[in-house]
């Protein structure tokens, strides 16, 4: 079954930059939603972004947009999250999951909607 191994998380002062990795296997990448979502204490998780590999369709939560950049190696089944100019709202524990999809609709991402996760990444962002 489909497996996902987060890395990269870390403290960083705002402004500074991450690059979260997916480690994916047991999935065909062009039959599924791939996703970033991040959960802070006292919230909800959110979808930040997601992306169909298979399309190179991509999504950005509005609070990301210009900051964040979700990517996908499909040859070494790998998704990526590259965050820049991080602010302290950033900061939550981030996690990759995947979806299957048969329609190739992504977006928006939500939660209930994800059937593979990973165990999460810590991002702490300080002012």
């Amino acid at each position: 079954q489909v497996q996902l191994v987060e890395s990269g998380g870390g403290s960083v002062q705002a402004g500074g930059s991450l690059r979260l990795s997916c480690a994916a296997s047991g999935y065909t990448y062009s039959s599924y939603c791939m996703g970033w979502f991040r959960q802070a204490p006292g919230k909800e998780r959110e979808g930040v972004a997601a992306i169909n590999a298979g399309r190179g369709w991509t999504y950005y939560h509005d609070s990301v947009k210009g900051r964040f950049t979700v990517s996908h190696d499909n040859a070494k089944n790998k998704l990526y999250l590259q965050m820049n100019s991080l602010k302290p709202e950033d900061t939550g524990m981030y996690y990759c999951a995947t979806r299957l999809t048969t329609d190739g609709i992504c977006f928006p991402p939500s939660p209930h909607d994800y059937s593979y996760w990973g165990q999460g990444t810590q991002v702490t962002v300080s002012s």
